[in-house]
């Protein structure tokens, strides 16, 4: 378990906290290249780390993020027009660049002109980048400023990889300890149909063994989880990885014919929303009908899902893809079906996923979305989770000391990557010499 003033530490990530802080000395997914894919396309309203923000393509086809407020009288620039690089206030016409300068006042003739007005009257913006299909973003001191992370994902070629983001009702910290969680499988995701697994591993293997060795690795901008089952008189391995402050790797399962895997990254809109971006993709080919069937399927990213407007709990609005299965419909839980068929009665990873961390116990304020981590029974089952907060602790706290966090490897990111297979192996070390992997340093 954690204490109160720990919990807070890692929960709380508006401006000024020191987890807040932490988050801004890395590059972060901020919304899909293809929402804003053409130039003077329809902005997008965004809100990352307790901030309201803009983001648009302009018309030479440069992506800002701006904030979301006109600096004459706070009107939302989300109605403004996108035209002529720039977006025009709706309600007075003045104008914003991608980089938050002001560099039309039209309302007065008296300034309109005046170079040194229209530097005050800027607004804050961000630095962006675009990989992989995504527009990130970089909050923290420019004099700071990373390289872009160097993800195998965001390095495929075209059709080598789908990503999706969608709105997590919960705080950041609960999507991404589930996300390392390797024994919640045997449980939350069994199938009771061996046949219908979609983990590719059946259900009933996973039941007979839902307690698996559980091996941690340190490398320099994380670690790597290898969960052990027994699988017959061989070993189901499943060597996941966690790299800072909240990206993962996640494996495919053994029966699938994938040279390549997926992950999630989970980016805080406020203390108690997220959005949740999920990556797949595959370094051999790319990825086929079949492959995204299976992907949007439920399993990876919310089915039927649809980009709409959401009015968080303080009045903020942001556009994001909303799943349909959700919290306010128990997730679609159908009784019969979790008798007959599945653990839960829920279909698909992703909302079985959330129903758990959406609804876990809240601090005592009541806030929903934050966990009560001081009322815990940690398990030897749950290191990495405990691994995790103790890397994120000391980061942290070092921050606050003013120590920097090591800039991401561009080693780690670049060779990063998680495996899984049924092996004769009993050992790590013998199953990564089998696989052909190099070994995790302790």
């Amino acid at each position: 378990m954690l204490s109160k003033e720990d919990n807070d530490l890692l929960t709380k990530v508006g401006p000024g906290t020191p987890m807040g802080e932490l988050f801004r000395r890395f590059w972060l997914p901020a919304l899909l290249s293809e929402e804003v894919a053409l130039p003077d396309s329809a902005p997008v309203r965004l809100r990352i780390l307790c901030e309201d923000l803009l983001a648009f393509r302009d018309s030479d086809g440069r992506i800002g993020v701006i904030e979301a407020y006109c600096s004459h009288r706070g009107a939302p620039l989300f109605f403004g027009r996108n035209e002529r690089s720039g977006i025009r206030c709706a309600y007075h016409g003045w104008k914003f660049d991608v980089e938050g300068r002001c560099v039309e006042i039209p309302n007065d003739a008296r300034v309109r002109d005046n170079s040194r007005v229209l530097l005050a009257c800027g607004i804050g913006s961000y630095p962006t980048a675009e990989a992989g299909g995504v527009v990130w973003i970089y909050m923290g001191p420019k004099d700071r400023t990373p390289p872009l992370p160097n993800f195998e994902w965001t390095r495929v070629p075209e059709g080598h990889c789908h990503v999706s983001r969608w709105l997590q009702r919960a705080n950041w910290l609960q999507g991404a300890e589930g996300e390392i969680d390797s024994s919640h499988i045997s449980f939350l995701h069994q199938e009771l149909d061996p046949a219908d697994s979609a983990l590719g591993v059946t259900g009933a293997d996973l039941a007979v063994d839902g307690a698996p060795s559980i091996i941690i690795r340190d490398n320099p901008n994380g670690f790597a989880s290898a969960a052990c089952r027994r699988h017959g008189e061989a070993y189901f391995w499943r060597v996941s990885q966690w790299l800072a402050p909240m990206y993962s790797l996640i494996p495919k399962a053994p029966s699938e014919n994938f040279i390549g895997s997926g992950g999630r990254a989970w980016v805080p809109i406020d203390d108690c929303n997220t959005t949740t971006f999920s990556y797949n993709f595959r370094v051999d080919k790319p990825l086929n009908a079949e492959d995204l069937g299976f992907i949007s399927g439920g399993t990876h990213f919310p089915p039927r899902s649809k980009k709409t407007v959401v009015h968080l709990a303080e009045g903020h609005p942001i556009d994001i893809f909303v799943p349909e299965a959700g919290i306010d419909n128990d997730y679609m839980i159908d009784r019969q079906t979790q008798r007959t068929r599945s653990f839960t009665g829920i279909w698909g990873v992703n909302a079985q996923d959330r129903s758990v961390q959406e609804g876990m116990r809240p601090v005592p304020s009541g806030r929903r979305g934050i966990v009560d981590r001081t009322r815990e029974h940690l398990m030897g089952s749950d290191i990495a989770i405990v691994t995790a907060r103790r890397k994120l602790l000391a980061m942290v706290k070092d921050l606050q000391k003013g120590i920097e966090p090591l800039a991401p490897s561009d080693v780690t990111h670049h060779s990063a990557r998680a495996i899984s297979s049924i092996s004769k192996a009993a050992s790590l070390e013998e199953y990564l010499a089998e696989y052909g992997a190099e070994p995790m340093t302790s």
